[in-house]
């Protein structure tokens, strides 16, 4: 499996309108994420707040984050932005078949 410091890294990132992020990262892809089929769950009924939604950052473990209890991993955000299969970002990856 890749290490850490070879993995993509967000870089900057920016709150729109609508529960969504503009991210840029490290290898230079960028663009708009939709986070709205998280706003109003658990954790994320915080962002109802917009100044809150609007306080995201990107913290020194790479997550993109809400003040210390609201935190999104940014390899998922990187595989939601892109569509890319978690196989292919990771090519380590492998699948293990559950048996019952």
């Amino acid at each position: 499996m890749e290490a850490a410091a070879d993995l993509v890294r967000p870089v900057e990132v920016e709150a729109r309108d609508q529960f969504r992020l503009w991210l840029r990262f490290s290898d230079g892809v960028e663009g708009e994420v939709d986070l709205s089929d998280f706003a109003g769950q658990g954790v994320f009924a915080a962002w109802q707040d917009p100044a809150f939604f609007e306080s995201v950052r990107i913290d020194e473990a790479r997550a993109v984050c809400w003040g210390d209890a609201v935190d999104l991993c940014a390899d998922a955000l990187y595989l939601r932005l892109t569509g890319m299969a978690p196989e292919h970002y990771l090519p380590g990856l492998r699948t293990v078949k559950a048996s019952a």
